[in-house]
């Protein structure tokens, strides 16, 4: 009966030590002591990206990568059209619920807009993102990311994420996840 109690006790001690503790992280015992940082919200998908990533009204990050078609397309500098960069990758459901509004802003916008569909295939597979663009009727370049060099460019953390970028080659707005058509569709309208 004694080495029962000893036995419990040990592990009311371990378990007060373990929600007390957490492992140095600010938490419940921090929100007990009115430590207001354990009060405050999670950080969004948006914020996240935003931290070390090139931000609206600076220049957009220069690269070059090769397309399915065998060309190599670039990135940095001034253009003849706006630029939306689509950064995905094939087993990506909102990439798949954007998927049709992109290719139908690609026909609406043809003349003043380039859409560059960016696979991260370091996420992905060549095979299965052949397949979504033949699925989902891509006509516009799409880009192959092997390495995540282009992605990691932008900070990437969350499929889809758009970028818009000016005539002059600047960012004008970094969209994190799928917002409705219609607000992406004002967006590229306001850039051209």
């Amino acid at each position: 009966m004694n080495r029962n109690r000893w036995i419990l006790a040990a592990l009311l001690v371990l378990l007060a030590i373990a929600l007390l503790d957490r492992g140095g992280q600010d938490g419940w015992f921090s929100s007990l002591s009115g430590d207001s940082k354990g009060s405050e919200k999670e950080p969004s998908l948006s914020a996240m990206a935003a931290e070390g990533a090139p931000k609206p009204g600076t220049a957009a990050p220069a690269f070059s990568l090769p397309g399915l078609d065998g060309k190599t397309y670039e990135v940095g500098g001034k253009r003849d059209k706006v630029l939306l960069l689509n950064f995905w990758a094939s087993w990506c459901d909102p990439c798949k619920e954007e998927a049709p509004e992109l290719k139908a802003l690609a026909e609406k916008y043809k003349d003043s807009l380039d859409i560059y569909a960016v696979n991260v295939t370091l996420y992905d597979k060549l095979d299965e993102a052949k397949a979504f663009v033949k699925e989902y009727g891509y006509t516009f370049p799409v880009l192959l990311d092997e390495k995540e060099e282009a992605y990691r460019m932008f900070n990437g953390i969350a499929f889809p994420t758009n970028v818009l970028i000016d005539e002059q080659g600047v960012i004008r707005d970094v969209i994190v996840g799928v917002i409705p058509p219609e607000e992406l569709e004002a967006k590229i309208k306001n850039l051209i």
